[in-house]
């Protein structure tokens, strides 16, 4: 079974989705994608799995994105899709996929809906929040 992280070492939540999935006994094919950034067809792929469109796969709130006005709603999906081929930093994080689906883990329980083993056992995230019990089942 393959599992596929575009992560982020840097990012909490791509790290304790990393955690989440290897608490399952998997362990992923892990994707920096800051030092790997898929292929523009792969990316196209990606947002069309995860059911988000092109702006529901980019970080707002970087810099870069403020800073080359990409919040202008008349730049097209192409445009968006050169920014984030030229600024991988754009493309939002973590996106996992797995035989059960695709998905952008913000949150990173997000990745609990698409994870095809059961959990180990407990599972606590960075912050100390209890994402799953010791019988492995999910918190909240």
């Amino acid at each position: 079974m393959k599992i596929t992280i575009y992560h982020n070492p840097k990012c909490t939540t791509s790290r304790n989705t990393l955690a989440l999935i290897r608490n399952t006994g998997a362990e992923p094919e892990v994707i920096e994608y800051l030092q790997t950034p898929p292929s523009r067809e792969t990316l196209i792929q990606l947002i069309a799995d995860a059911g988000v469109d092109v702006r529901g796969a980019m970080r707002p709130k970087e810099t870069i994105y403020i800073e080359m006005g990409l919040d202008n709603p008349a730049l097209t999906d192409a445009q968006l899709l050169d920014a984030v081929q030229a600024h991988p930093i754009l493309m939002e994080r973590p996106i996992v996929v797995t035989p059960s689906g695709t998905r952008i883990c913000r949150p990173s329980e997000l990745v609990l809906d698409i994870l095809p083993l059961p959990h180990k056992g407990a599972f606590k995230k960075e912050n100390g929040e209890q994402v799953i019990d010791a019988e492995g089942r999910r918190v909240i």
